[in-house]
Parts: structure tokens; C-alpha cells; sequence
């Protein structure tokens, strides 16, 4: 076992950790970042391949460093890992690789002991803990899963069209990767299944070349609720009723769900023009799984060769920290990114999604916060000791 002792320790090395590490070194703040993989933003790297960015490049970047001016508005997969790379190599940011925390456990001193299972321990007085929702994917217990002789995966493990070419694909769940990969699939002539639960609440990427996001901000300035009210009234527009296609929208409008719910509206890119075209068949939830279909809950049989489960993630920090049940939501995800009392000290950033701007706009906001927080407490800390040391 090595013992290390850090003022500062973030753990994890994709935007969220990066930003804050930005941060911390613009202050001049010494920290060490460690990451579980081989290279840092590995979940990004792993994204399917027509992964584009579906907030503005202007409101996506990390502190301090625009995206270059050569960027697309709608920063694709490969160019944002290159900008992650440019960033850490800017800003003299080496993560320590291949070191993946078991337990986080508050200690008398310093603050906390971060243990790894390469047998490596920190000791740190203030922890950044930036491993975000999508840590652990969220998998369904689907019946008769184990007789069914075609292909179950994670969206996770998706990367393009090619491997389903002349097969029957079932997506599993309409969020944002679930209508991507639906439309990835379809535009190649692939047929294509959508399970859709329930309602869902969906909104242009675009209107009339003009990106809704930057309406969207525009409009929350209104007062009276009178921007939600144009809102709806642009979706109705746009998108249109899809209940005959099999997805009712929600009573609340795309904004109150994601402040209250913390869920996402579904960005459209081109989803519903394939589903109004027949080319996305809309299905009810499965029901249980036979050697070559399934059945779904409505009675239904569809034969199929593939599930591609866009189910989620979770954040499990209950499985890193110490005591963690009294810092999450009901949604498990931490409900403040500055901890206090027993958990003073430990910071989380990249769990907030109950806010408008997307999670690099808010990592953004978030990192700043952290830094000048984490530089107060070293400050006073700092006063603390000179004031001790006079008296002595």
C-alpha cells in the first residue's frame, strides 16, 4: 500500500474534473486528479459515433479556453475529445491513470482517505469528486433474458449502424441516446423498434437554422410565464401531436421537467420525421423475451435480432462515500455540490441536471463556485495557522 497526502484531490478526469483542475491552476492551486481508465475523457471517447454536443460550442467549453473558432456550432464526438486533450495539455493537467476509487472515509487528518484498488491511498483536506451520473449503467431485469438468441447490450457499447445491417433492432427507451440511436439505425434502412414507456416531452434542436437553446434562454427572461407559454406553442408547431404514433406528451412543459425532475426534454435532430414516416415503429414496453421476439405489454409479438437498452446510468455514490444516503436526492444524485457538516470538504461537480444550459454549461458555473470555495477554506485555513503560530 503507498500513502499520498494532497491538500486537493480530484477524482476523475473527464470535463467535469478538468474544469476544475482549470480552475485550480489558474489560482495557482496545487491539486492531484486521479481517473479509473487509461485516458482521460474515456466515457466521452466511448459515445457513439455521431455523437454531436446538442448545446451551443459558445456555452459548452471549459473555463478559461473557448472551443477554436474552426469548431462547428455542434461540437461532434471526436473534436471535443481533441479540445479535453488540448485542455489538460494547456493547463498542465496529468491525471494519474488506471486508479479507480473504492472508498472515500472521513478521517480525523487530514479531512478524507480516498482508497483505490491498485492498493494506492490519498489522503486529502478537500476532495472533488467529479465520476458524474453516468457512471454505472442502468440495466433492466428483462424477462426471459437468458433464452433470447439475439443480441442485449447497453447503448454504452454502441458505436454505429454497422453490426445491425438486415437485422430487427429494438431500442429500448426514448431519452436522448435512445431517439439518436433510433435515427442512426433507421436512416440506414435498418428496422427499426422504439419502446417507449411514457410520455415525453420533446423539443427542435433548430428553428429555422437557429438554435432553440439560445430561444430557449431568451425566452426564461419573460415574465409571467409567458416564455413556457411560447415554448409550448413553437413544440406544438414543430413537433406537432404524437399520440397516434404512440408517444402522449407530458402534462408539465419541457422546462418545469427539468427543474423539478431533473429530466432532460428529448432534443430532436431528425427522430420524428422518421417516426412520422414509418421508418421508427413506436412500441410499447416489453413485456417478457422468447428465443427470437419479444412480447410487449400491450400484447404485441415482434420478432427481433437485437435490444439496445437506452436505460441510463446511475451515479451510485452511495457505493464510493462514506455515509453518503444523507447527501443524495431522491433521484440519488448529490442535492449540492458544496458539502457540509460530517461531509465538509468534499465537493461534487457534474450531477446537476436540474438546470437549463446543458451539463457543460453548468459544469461551467459549477467549477467556479468549487475553486473560490476551495480557496476561501485554504485561506482561512492558512490564517488559522499563522495565528497559531504567533501565539506560540
Amino acid at each position: 500500500m503507498t500513502v499520498a497526502d494532497h491538500k486537493i484531490l480530484i477524482i476523475g478526469a473527464g470535463p467535469a474534473g478538468l474544469a476544475i483542475a482549470g480552475r485550480l491552476r489558474k489560482k495557482n492551486i496545487e491539486f492531484q486528479i486521479i481517473e479509473a481508465k487509461d485516458n482521460l475523457a474515456a466515457s466521452w471517447r466511448g459515445h457513439y459515433d455521431r455523437l454531436h454536443l446538442h448545446t451551443v460550442k459558445q456555452w459548452s467549453h471549459l473555463p478559461h479556453m473557448p472551443f477554436p473558432d474552426s469548431y462547428p456550432l455542434y461540437v461532434p464526438k471526436d473534436k471535443l475529445v481533441s479540445y479535453l486533450e488540448s485542455y489538460a495539455e494547456t493547463f498542465d493537467i496529468r491525471p494519474q491513470y488506471k486508479t479507480t476509487v473504492q472508498s472515500i472515509k472521513k478521517t480525523s487528518s487530514p479531512s478524507w482517505q480516498v482508497s483505490c484498488q491498485n492498493g494506492q491511498v490519498y489522503k486529502a483536506t478537500q476532495v472533488v469528486i467529479a465520476t458524474g451520473v453516468n457512471r454505472v449503467p442502468r440495466i433492466p431485469d428483462l424477462e426471459n433474458k437468458e433464452i433470447f438468441q439475439g443480441q442485449i447490450i447497453h447503448s454504452r457499447n454502441y458505436k454505429n449502424h454497422e453490426p445491425y445491417k438486415d437485422k430487427r433492432v429494438m431500442v429500448v427507451g426514448m431519452g436522448n441516446t435512445g431517439a439518436e440511436i433510433a435515427l442512426d439505425l433507421s436512416e440506414y434502412g435498418i428496422r427499426t423498434y422504439l419502446s417507449v414507456r411514457g410520455p415525453v416531452n420533446i423539443v427542435p434542436r433548430d428553428l429555422n437554422g437557429r438554435p432553440v437553446q439560445v430561444t430557449a434562454k431568451k425566452l426564461s427572461r419573460l415574465p409571467f410565464g409567458i416564455g413556457t407559454w411560447l415554448g409550448t406553442q413553437i413544440r406544438k408547431l414543430y413537433i406537432g401531436d404524437l399520440t397516434k404514433y404512440g408517444i402522449p406528451s407530458p402534462n408539465m412543459s419541457p422546462t418545469k421537467q427539468l427543474l423539478e425532475t431533473g429530466k432532460t426534454p428529448v432534443i430532436d435532430i431528425g427522430t420524428v420525421k422518421q417516426i412520422k414516416a414509418g421508418k421508427i415503429k413506436v412500441t410499447a414496453e416489453i413485456s417478457r423475451l422468447g428465443e427470437d421476439h419479444a412480447i410487449l405489454t400491450d400484447g404485441s409479438k415482434i420478432e427481433l435480432d437485437a435490444i439496445i437498452l437506452c436505460t441510463g446510468y446511475q451515479a451510485k455514490i452511495e457505493e464510493l462515500v462514506e455515509n453518503a444516503e444523507i447527501l443524495l436526492d431522491q433521484h440519488g444524485c448529490p442535492s449540492a455540490a458544496i458539502c457540509k457538516d460530517y461531509h465538509e470538504g468534499l465537493y461534487f461537480i457534474g450531477f446537476d441536471n436540474y438546470k437549463l444550459g446543458g451539463i457543460l454549461g453548468i459544469i461551467m458555473e459549477e467549477s467556479e463556485r468549487i475553486s473560490d470555495h476551495i480557496q476561501q477554506t485554504m485561506n482561512i485555513q492558512a490564517q488559522a495557522n499563522s495565528n497559531a503560530s504567533e501565539k506560540i
